[in-house]
């Protein structure tokens, strides 16, 4: 049998090589049936995959004019391997100007059908590896997210968005055990159907709960269908994969990826892959949940000390108190008893700000960032208290968070944070106390604010006031 012309062995040759230019699988697929038309001169190409949705892909078509009769002689079929596998057939039908399909065509037609195997492999292998880094990359980001500081409702909303993108999925769904013995999906991160998700549960004694219960991964072909699913949300999904968030023989949950109905079957190496990341990102939740228990056990041991130190101011100046009161009952003359006892009432109601103030910052929720004024200025004494070496005394006078804007309140930490910073390097201080009065009249007769700092130490540059010591007054009108 004669072989192929000289042109058309030129036309082959570059059907070849454009066949193998192109890593991304739907583009190869798109270049074979392309190519046969070209060699073959037909009206119609169709490549029809062997497993269709195995790898995302259906029937690839090139050609648009009409199929001839089908009559067998005007049609031809060819099949294509990839690695001893059939991949498919790639179909034709009818010739440009009439006529049948000639044993050149069909020699030619296997010359390209070998090499697009080959092309397909490595589209595959090419895909695959993208995929993976995809994954990859998810999965530190999630671990960096996590151990970041996030709280609990915001870790497990990470880990559900992330795997719903890198999945392409309809939703990233996060169940966990409920105390009856089910599952309860408490995480949803669904911006095409988001309504009436969470909340829903599967109970007890479903197929597909006794699986996940267990740690073992569900793969579903179609939500809406599968009689194992149960919840009402089960008809907005098809092919869906719920894989165990579990660490350390401890099962935190599961990670839920529907896609929406008639979406392409997840193929084996996406369920591969998202089951190493349903691991991943239940051991970087099982670190982020130990740091925040670390954290939080360290805030109460700081609140311990406080505590503590509390406990010996207030007794330390109960008895000076007390002392100097009976040192009163026992003089005889009563020149000086009034300032004795104006003195002693300053130290009881500095001793009661004292407590209130302290009361008030150890009821701070220990996650939770400084909301008000007085919380904001609690914050900035405690960063200061490192520096200084002991902890500087703070009072409030009249409805700090309420009456002072915030405009005002920033301008009055920026204050604060100088006369702090002042005093830290002021040599010989041993004692800062800080007070912010809301209440206060300025010299022009308007209500304001006003900051108070003082200090025990040399008297420097900064500051107004003279001889051992020094304060620092910030005022504003409110």
């Amino acid at each position: 049998m004669p072989g192929p012309s000289a042109a058309r062995l030129t036309r082959l040759l570059e059907a070849v090589l454009g066949v193998g230019t192109d890593l991304d699988l739907r583009g190869t697929l798109q270049h074979i049936v392309e190519g046969a038309v070209e060699l073959t001169g037909a009206a119609r190409a169709t490549l029809a995959p062997a497993e269709p949705g195995r790898d995302g892909l259906t029937e690839i078509h090139a050609a648009c004019r009409p199929a001839a009769a089908s009559d067998p002689a005007h049609r031809l079929r060819v099949p294509i391997h990839v690695h001893d596998e059939e991949f498919g057939r790639l179909h034709l039908a009818g010739r440009r100007g009439g006529g049948p399909f000639t044993a050149e065509d069909e020699q030619v037609l296997r010359v390209l059908a070998a090499h697009a195997g080959i092309a397909i492999g490595n589209a595959r292998l090419y895909e695959t590896a993208r995929q993976r880094e995809r994954w990859i990359e998810g999965a530190a980001a999630v671990t960096t997210a996590l151990l970041t500081g996030e709280s609990a409702d915001d870790a497990l909303m990470t880990v559900a968005e992330r795997a719903r993108i890198l999945a392409d999925a309809s939703a990233g769904v996060i169940l966990q055990p409920t105390a009856e013995g089910g599952m309860e999906i408490v995480t949803a991160s669904a911006p095409d159907d988001p309504g009436g998700i969470v909340g829903t549960t599967i109970a007890p004694g479903s197929a597909v709960l006794e699986q996940l219960l267990v740690g073992e991964p569900v793969f579903i072909a179609d939500s809406a269908t599968d009689p194992r699913m149960t919840t009402h949300v089960r008809h907005r999904f098809g092919p869906s994969m719920m894989l165990p968030l579990q660490a350390g023989g401890r099962l935190i949950g599961t990670l839920a990826l529907p896609r929406r109905r008639g979406g392409r079957p997840y193929t084996s190496v996406e369920r591969l892959l998202a089951g190493q990341f349903a691991s991943q990102a239940a051991l970087a939740l099982v670190l982020a949940d130990a740091a925040h228990r670390r954290e939080r056990l360290a805030v109460y041991e700081d609140r311990d000390r406080i505590a503590r130190d509390l406990h010996d101011l207030v007794v330390q100046r109960l008895f000076a108190t007390g002392m100097m009161l009976e040192s009163t009952r026992r003089r005889r003359g009563a020149d000086d008893v009034a300032d004795i006892l104006g003195r002693a009432v300053d130290e009881l109601r500095s001793t009661v700000q004292e407590v209130r103030t302290t009361i008030f910052s150890l009821q701070q929720p220990p996650a939770e960032p400084p909301a008000g004024l007085r919380a904001r200025v609690l914050r900035e004494s405690a960063g200061a208290a490192a520096r200084l070496g002991f902890p500087p005394s703070t009072q409030f006078t009249g409805a700090v968070d309420s009456r002072v804007p915030d405009r005002v309140a920033d301008r009055l930490l920026a204050a604060l944070r100088r006369a702090l910073a002042a005093a830290v390097r002021r040599p010989g201080v041993s004692r800062v106390e800080v007070a912010v009065d809301a209440s206060a009249t300025l010299a022009d007769g308007r209500e304001g604010v006003r900051l108070t700092v003082s200090d025990d130490g040399a008297t420097g540059d900064e500051g107004t006031g003279g001889g051992a010591g020094t304060t620092v007054t910030w005022e504003a009108p409110l």
